[in-house]
């Protein structure tokens, strides 16, 4: 066994607090990561707050995970010791159906392993995340990371980066293509930056004037303010694709508007709500809303290659693990540009 320092929710109601734990020993195709940054996502709170029903408890969130290899496994073939290398939202799936024989794993036909709040394949043991020291995983849930890139950044890219990247890239976005880009966060900011690497003419749609001069600086090419009827008409029918990452109720309606013919609306925000979807609002210019969740194991590989040959990684703000209840109630205010990032080694000042 490996002992790993972390924090943890113990309930649904109480702050994340120190917690030691055991990893399990490296197994033949396992590889050990010592973690040294870790993203926090929004999902990281829904989960240890129960938001989402059937967390486990004590839960070490944390799903961004970058570190050096530490140990390697007799049969792993992809990493050495003081590599660097990453895991993100899953660890395991069952590796035979249809789904993961194509390496789109996150859509195993029996569900996926999540990093953390899940069981592992043995049906027993835990799964615990990235707010901690070390991780093992099997070699096939990690990912190679390039020096060439800010590590600490470079942490969102394994959930909010493979989140945006992936249906961008299955809707065929390229030089030209019109990119509106809904919700200026985690996800818009990293969705704007993919859409404006890959040619796109981009625009981001948002509810806040203020976030304006942030989005251009990211290389929007125009701002719609979503709640601006005069603004809305000039892009009635005009948009390829819309990404929509906002995560807060929203009229599906007024954003598929903007669709063009064959006009796809990709959606990775997801709503307390369900919005309604008029038929009507469908069948004009044939379009259509497409759902999309991470990335498999290949497109992830393929996504922090494309990162390290463009220099993408996200915006972030670094903090302490001991930091980390303050962060949420910072992100419940929308307060941060755009993503924490936990520094690791504060553990060790505990």
């Amino acid at each position: 066994m490996i002992p790993a320092k972390a924090y943890a929710a113990y309930s649904p109601t109480t702050p994340l607090a120190p917690y030691d734990f055991d990893r399990r020993g490296v197994g033949p195709h396992d590889v050990q990561v010592e973690i040294l940054y870790c993203g926090v996502c929004h999902s990281d709170l829904h989960q240890a707050r129960d938001e989402w029903g059937g967390s486990i408890y004590p839960m070490v969130p944390g799903h961004e995970i970058v570190g050096k290899v530490v140990k390697v496994g007799d049969h792993v073939k992809k990493f050495k010791a003081g590599d660097l290398a990453g895991v993100g939202v899953m660890v395991d799936s069952c590796r035979v159906c249809a789904h993961c024989q194509q390496n789109l794993e996150q859509y195993c036909v029996e569900g996926m392993t999540g990093t953390y709040n899940a069981l592992e394949r043995d049906g027993k043991t835990i799964a615990q995340g990235g707010y901690s020291t070390q991780i093992v995983t099997d070699e096939r849930y990690v990912y190679s990371i390039s020096p060439k890139l800010d590590l600490a950044a470079v942490a969102p890219l394994l959930c909010a980066g493979i989140t945006t990247y992936s249906p961008l890239k299955f809707a065929g976005v390229t030089k030209g293509t019109k990119v509106a880009v809904a919700g200026l966060g985690g996800l818009g900011h990293l969705g704007v930056k993919f859409a404006v690497s890959f040619g796109a003419e981009v625009t981001m749609l948002s509810t806040s004037p203020s976030k304006e001069e942030a989005a251009r600086s990211l290389g929007a090419h125009n701002f719609v303010l979503i709640n601006d009827k005069v603004q809305l008409e000039k892009y009635n029918g005009y948009f390829d694709v819309i990404l929509n990452t906002v995560s807060g109720n929203h009229s599906y309606k007024t954003y598929l508007d903007l669709l063009a013919l064959n006009g796809r609306m990709l959606i990775v925000g997801i709503p307390p709500k369900a919005s309604e979807v008029p038929a009507g609002t469908m069948l004009n210019n044939r379009r259509s809303i497409v759902g999309s969740m991470i990335g498999g194991t290949t497109e992830t590989q393929e996504m922090l290659d494309y990162c390290a040959e463009h220099n993408i990684v996200a915006d972030i703000e670094l903090i302490k693990m001991q930091e980390i209840n303050e962060a949420y109630d910072r992100m419940l205010n929308n307060d941060v540009k755009y993503r924490f990032v936990i520094d690791l080694a504060s553990l060790n000042d505990q």
